[in-house]
Parts: C-alpha cells; structure tokens; sequence
C-alpha cells in the first residue's frame, strides 16, 4: 500500500522531532536518495512502490553509489549532505526516514532490503534482528 505524502512526511516529521515539514522533507529526500544507490532491482521497485510518488522517484533515480556503504558511513553521507547536520543528528534523520519506510514496506519487503545491505542498517531502519545487542 503506498502511503500518502502527506502522511509519510506526518509520521517523518513526528519521529523525527521536526518543527516543519519542510524539515521532514529535506531529510526524506536525502536519505531515499542514499538509499536508493545501495537497492537493486525488483526489490528497490517493489519499495518505491511503497512511497509517495515524488519520494518514490528519488528512490529509483538515486546517486550511484560507489560502494556499499555501511552504516556508520551512510550516517556520514547524509551528515554531508544536510546543511548543519552533525553525524549525531543525522542518525536522528536516518532513523525518522528509515523507520517510516520500514513500516510502509512491511515485514516481508524489509526482509529482502535488508538482505541488500550490509549488516546494520537493521538497526537504522529500527528493526534489530532478534537476538542482535548494539
């Protein structure tokens, strides 16, 4: 089910602690189009699918990414790329974006986007494998 923009950038700018949802906007687009240089195929597709049209779009026409990122580095990346953004706050973004996606997405989609990704980013979209201690 694709979520409404209006409702996404909602649940963005509430998890996220955001006074606009200006804010919570540039955060999703940054994030989304991070993301969408780490998923291939069908499964970033299946994904876009799940998103608001403009965020869906960035999702499938991403930055290239050189190399997989891990974690750590993808909160770098979008520190970088969000004007006054510490590598503290942007894991705040990372988080906001990232668990909203993971729930438009569902269970079983998350399962192949994590399978995508290095280990970690489970814990970026807020859905630690059971068993898994940071």
């Amino acid at each position: 089910m694709t979520l409404r923009w209006e409702a996404f950038l909602e649940d963005v700018q509430e998890r996220g602690e955001y006074k606009t949802p200006e804010e919570a906007e540039r955060s999703a687009r940054v994030v989304l189009a991070l993301l969408g240089a780490h998923l291939v195929g069908d499964v970033r597709a299946d994904l876009a699918r799940c998103l608001p049209e403009t965020l869906s779009l960035i999702l499938l026409n991403p930055l290239q990414a050189a190399e997989p990122l891990s974690p750590d580095r993808f909160v770098r990346a979008t520190a970088a790329w969000i004007d006054g953004a510490t590598e503290t706050t942007a894991l705040w973004d990372v988080g906001a974006v990232l668990s909203t996606v993971a729930d438009a997405a569902g269970d079983d989609l998350m399962e192949r986007v994590l399978f995508q990704l290095p280990p970690g980013y489970d814990l970026l979209f807020g859905r630690p494998e059971p068993g898994h201690r940071p």
